[in-house]
């Protein structure tokens, strides 16, 4: 399980090369009674959900993308997600002038749907994850196109270490971050570039507690499945733990916590109504999580929470905010 993490070398490489193909996102301190009350201090927002296609994705699979041969990245890729990795993938295909066919289930909200379509892939509906799954590997073995898968990897750690690297530039001598944790490719590479920027900084990853599945991982020591997803966060239910984005997590996390579905709805509320951010539930997990289960370890610290997206239509935010 031991993996070898990005060195910061390559993440100022990577960081280079992407370029303006990402937006450098900003920091902004959330003061304000109602946050300071329920928080303890006022934290430091990375307001990752300003990022092209609206959540951190697009780092992970351009990092991806950018490393293919030129004759496979002619060929296309292809990819399965829920929606902000499907639309991440299409900007990138786009940018990159390529194509994409992404694989989605039915159920994936209709907004991503028409998000990714509106970046230019082809969109392709399946029953469920499974069929998910099975379709990208047809399409991958028929049409040649390379597949970006939506958290495990080197690359993709490469990726989203650059959004450590930009948090410890913004926002020096941190005492702690809170990264949600989906699938881990997010919460794996920020802890590796944090912990090597920034070594007395701790790292909490954040799950939802239905969808588990690297809280599962860390305590049997592998990766591990859940039977299902069970939560409102649905940019976090990974079905499973991956080997690699689980040995940097296991490596360079200094905690994980859960959070439940009505503390995430909790902090969409409070994020909506105190910091006027409308945000997708798993953009509020970090903030449910400090103003929850971390709040009495990080009072009065100098906090960064990562707002990590934003991909959320009108009805289903009014409903998580007025249930």
């Amino acid at each position: 399980m031991d993996a070898e993490a990005p060195a910061l070398d390559e993440i100022r490489a990577a960081r280079a090369r992407l370029g303006d193909l990402i937006a450098e996102t900003p920091i902004w301190t959330w003061r304000g009674d109602e946050v300071e009350r329920a928080a303890g201090s006022p934290p430091i927002l990375k307001l990752e959900l300003f990022q092209r296609t609206g959540s951190f994705k697009p780092r992970g699979a351009l990092c991806n993308m950018l490393a293919l041969a030129p004759d496979a990245l002619k060929r296309g890729v292809t990819a399965m997600s829920a929606g902000n990795h499907a639309m991440a993938v299409a900007y990138a295909a786009r940018a990159l002038g390529t194509t994409a066919k992404v694989v989605m289930p039915k159920t994936a909200n209709p907004a991503r749907v028409e998000a990714s379509r509106a970046y230019g892939a082809e969109v392709v509906l399946v029953d469920d994850v499974h069929a998910a799954s099975a379709r990208v590997q047809e399409i991958e073995s028929t049409e040649g196109r390379a597949a970006i898968h939506p958290f495990e990897g080197r690359l993709t750690a490469l990726g989203t270490a650059t959004l450590g690297l930009e948090l410890c530039a913004q926002a020096p001598d941190l005492g702690a971050i809170v990264v949600p944790i989906g699938g881990g490719g997010l919460c794996a590479g920020v802890a590796a570039a944090v912990k090597q920027l920034s070594p007395r900084t701790r790292v909490y990853g954040v799950e939802p507690e239905g969808a588990d599945s690297m809280h599962r991982s860390f305590r049997s020591g592998k990766p591990e499945r859940i039977e299902k997803v069970r939560t409102i966060a649905d940019s976090l239910g990974a079905p499973y733990a991956a080997p690699y984005s689980f040995a940097l997590c296991r490596r360079y996390l200094d905690d994980l916590v859960m959070v439940d579905d009505d503390q995430i709805r909790s902090a969409m509320k409070l994020l909506f109504r105190s910091a006027k951010l409308a945000v997708e539930p798993a953009g509020a997990a970090s903030t449910a999580a400090l103003c929850g289960p971390l709040r009495g370890r990080l009072e009065g610290q100098r906090v960064a929470l990562i707002v990590c997206g934003a991909n959320v239509d009108a009805m289903t935010f009014a409903a998580c905010i007025t249930s």
